[in-house]
């Protein structure tokens, strides 16, 4: 196979170091790998800013999705109501899973680059006394937009709500402090901003939420509070977990460390953004989301012509090194850029200059 960079919001482009990790067989019951998932939960609370004591990690095999529903399915009850947030394919996601597992729930819907409204949420709140729960995707990978988590919070702080934030594409790509913003619910992926690789997604929750889950769940494997239990006894994942990948992902954490933690690899994640949507705009490819929204992980361009064919595109950039995402709206074309992985300046400016070259070949 070709090897070409990914830049696409996960999946991402790893580190040769990272991908060794995979080269070794290990074994679930090992007390070595057992420590491993230790170490890995122990990491993850201090990228969150959490104690032990008021918070704890559960990991959950599978992909980012799995993570979310298994909070879902484990967090609200039925007499619970949840009011969802959404703004994207990721947030409608949810409200799907609220249906296939009966929930009661209330979805308020915005426009795709638009902001939720504040005084929406809480006209919302005030009328429906029955809500016992809010949810939001943080990073929005639909778009690439960056949902307002302080003022949701900040909300559910005073309305006394639950709070369960989906920060798949942002967790270990920008700080986010879990007890300052009163997250009961933190949910993201192996793949994503960490830079591990595809296998299992975690939770950061707390503790006294999570303690009042038992027997809640609809599902053997995607029970919160049993898988947490397993964990808590001695590190063992309830079912078979994907070794290799948590592997990857311990190796991924320390680099991330390395790198000067999540201020640091935030700051090349938003340099990477920066030249990207300044480059593009030069050549008439423009944003979809407007800068003051935008996040620093993955960006949405509309199509610069009515000549302009993805595929054509994809397929072109592909064989010079690349590979992009193809855009997920419906009312308009679009295709996307991640920059999140090992992507650097050089690797941004080879793509726009790339870029430049194709656009410059359609529009004549």
């Amino acid at each position: 196979m070709k090897n070409y960079k990914l830049l696409t919001p996960g999946p991402l482009t790893t580190t040769s170091t990272v991908k060794e990790q995979m080269l070794f067989d290990r074994c679930t019951w090992d007390q070595d790998y057992k420590d491993i998932t230790k170490k890995i939960r122990a990491q993850l609370l201090e990228f969150a800013g959490a104690t032990n004591e008021e918070y704890t990690v559960v990991l959950m095999q599978g992909s980012g999705t799995f993570a979310v529903e298994s909070v879902m399915n484990s967090a609200i009850t039925n007499d619970d109501k949840a009011l969802i947030i959404t703004n994207g394919a990721y947030g409608e996601r949810i409200v799907k899973m609220a249906q296939y597992i009966g929930l009661s729930f209330k979805e308020y819907c915005v426009e795709y680059d638009e902001y939720p409204n504040e005084a929406d949420i809480r006209d919302i709140l005030e009328k429906d006394q029955e809500i016992t729960h809010m949810i939001m995707v943080h990073c929005e990978t639909t778009t690439g937009i960056l949902n307002p988590l302080d003022m949701v919070a900040n909300l559910s702080k005073e309305y006394g709500k639950s709070l369960i934030i989906d920060a798949m594409s942002s967790f270990g790509g920008m700080e986010i402090n879990v007890p300052s913003l009163g997250i009961d619910y933190l949910i993201s992926s192996a793949n994503k901003c960490i830079q591990g690789v595809p296998g299992f997604g975690f939770v950061i929750a707390k503790r006294e939420k999570l303690l009042a889950c038992e027997g809640n769940a609809r599902s053997l494997s995607l029970d919160l509070y049993d898988q947490w239990k397993a964990m808590e006894k001695d590190g063992k994942w309830r079912f078979t977990s994907p070794t290799h990948v948590v592997a990857a992902f311990s190796k991924a954490i320390d680099e991330l460390m390395d790198e000067g933690g999540i201020p640091a690899r935030f700051a090349r994640y938003q340099h990477n953004n920066r030249i990207l949507r300044e480059r593009l705009e030069e050549v008439g490819v423009h944003a979809y989301i407007s800068a003051d929204k935008q996040s620093p992980i993955i960006t949405t361009f509309l199509f610069p012509n009515e000549q302009f064919n993805f595929d054509e595109f994809y397929s072109y950039m592909k064989e010079r090194g690349f590979v992009l995402y193809p855009g997920k709206l419906t009312d308009v074309e679009t295709f996307r850029i991640g920059n999140i992985g090992e992507i650097y300046e050089d690797d941004i400016n080879e793509l726009c200059n790339i870029i430049e070259e194709y656009i410059g070949v359609v529009t004549k």
